[in-house]
């Protein structure tokens, strides 16, 4: 059984009776009532009782609420294109009752007193659980480790590390880190990018970037990486995870890594399941992403690749940008794109209608395994009596248009920009507390 280490103060659990009309469990059988009292399952077939609060799910599909392990929330310091404030209200809207946000802010997050602040802050608005991801080194300059240890015992329990946004390319700074985050028992998320390879790239190394005359970022960037972080993982026995997997041959590597019992695990974007390259033909900053939209044989590569457990997870990596950073030249334009809002129809429309999966497969992907490789206790949990009530209600046959106005995010670098979609979350709930149903929020409680 594995053991959890503990969060920070949790926000309480809302008081009172809940109880969920008609909802249907991993979009099996008939819908059922579920009860749920002080923030807890109390019962999954229920019958009609008072209650303080009721929801009326009308046979929607009842998941555990997602875990989102890979976010950009920009705060501290630029607060202009996100706040923890906005980004936890995108969270709701997109069915997430957790987030792991990354430590590319300004300052740094390399320093207990900044995690503890960005946690703090999180439970006081109270959308859901922001977990602050420690950087791996200081200043994410790639040379000296931060305090793992200070981090994971302060108030925000901080129990991942990533420089993401940049590589620790040095293999004796990785390899000092893994050797330090073993004896803690903390997680390295890798940002695979060999700088080398990627000076100036702006778009994936093929046909389409030739043609455009936009400098071609290779594969060997990302695969390079993700085959040496295996094999340091190997010899040091150290969890390590690989952000953003985006190429066919992360796959393979990722693959090779699993069958030699390497701690390995990786995650996919759903915009590296869903785009590629092509869309780079109008110039639009706005697909400009780190790693870049890949071809066609590489986002079906990635989508098998989930379907079989080789990729674990899906993870966001939701980057808001001001238009100013998006709306210029392409090689200007600031890598990233928003994704909390719409990652669980992009994953439904092209898995669970497409009949390629099903909606428990959905709740592993989006909220089991990311709890687990995170290691998060009450997320990611069945849906069983005595588990914590973070859930999300999803509505499988609703039909909607994504554009970036709508969004909850302060900025509107949506790359799904008036694309249909015929999935999308009901409600959103956490420890009992309804933070989001049919087109309101909660009112924070900062």
């Amino acid at each position: 059984m594995t053991t959890y280490p503990e969060t920070g103060l949790l926000a309480e659990s809302e008081p009172g009776i809940l109880l969920i009309r008609n909802a249907r469990p991993y979009g099996e059988g008939d819908g059922q009532h579920v009860l749920i009292k002080d923030g807890i399952i109390v019962e999954l077939d229920a019958g009609e009782v008072s209650a303080d609060r009721i929801i009326d799910a009308d046979g929607h599909v009842l998941l555990p609420g997602l875990v989102d392990m890979h976010v950009h929330l920009r705060e501290p310091g630029r607060e202009d294109t996100e706040t923890i404030a906005t980004g936890s209200a995108a969270a709701a809207v997109g069915g997430f009752t957790a987030v792991f946000t990354m430590a590319n802010t300004s300052p740094t997050v390399d320093q207990p007193i900044i995690a503890e602040g960005i946690w703090a802050k999180g439970q006081r608005i109270n959308l859901c659980d922001v977990h602050p991801v420690g950087s791996i080194t200081k200043g994410l300059a790639g040379k000296e480790l931060t305090e793992f240890g200070m981090m994971a015992r302060s108030d925000a329990r901080v129990r991942m590390f990533s420089d993401d946004g940049k590589c620790v390319d040095n293999p004796l700074v990785m390899r000092r880190a893994l050797e330090y985050a073993k004896g803690l028992d903390v997680l390295l998320a890798q940002h695979c990018e060999e700088p080398r390879l990627t000076e100036g790239a702006v778009a994936h190394e093929g046909a389409v970037a030739a043609r455009l005359g936009l400098r071609g970022w290779p594969r060997a960037a990302e695969e390079s990486i993700v085959i040496r972080d295996a094999l340091l993982a190997r010899d040091y026995g150290s969890r390590t995870h690989i952000c953003h997997a985006s190429t066919e041959g992360t796959v393979q590597l990722v693959e090779w890594a699993k069958e030699h019992n390497i701690p390995l695990t990786a995650e996919v974007t759903p915009h590296h399941l869903l785009l590629t390259d092509k869309r780079l033909e109008t110039y639009d900053g706005v697909n400009r992403v780190n790693p870049p939209l890949r071809e066609d044989r590489d986002v079906q590569a990635l989508r098998q690749a989930l379907l079989d457990g080789i990729i674990d997870c899906v993870a966001t990596d939701h980057a808001p940008h001001g238009s100013e950073e998006k709306c210029c030249e392409f090689d200007h334009a600031r890598p990233g794109m928003l994704g909390l809002e719409t990652s669980l129809a992009v994953i439904a429309d092209n898995f669970v209608r497409t009949g390629l999966a099903n909606w428990r497969w959905v709740a592993k992907v989006m909220s089991e395994k990311p709890a687990e490789i995170t290691r998060l206790p009450g997320h990611g949990r069945p849906l069983a009596v005595g588990e914590p009530a973070n859930l999300c209600l999803v509505d499988p046959d609703c039909s909607w248009t994504s554009y970036g106005k709508d969004t909850q995010s302060k900025a509107v670098n949506n790359p799904y920009e008036g694309m249909d979609f015929h999935t999308k979350v009901s409600a959103t709930i956490l420890r009992g507390r309804v933070t989001y149903q049919e087109g309101t929020i909660s009112a924070p409680r900062a």
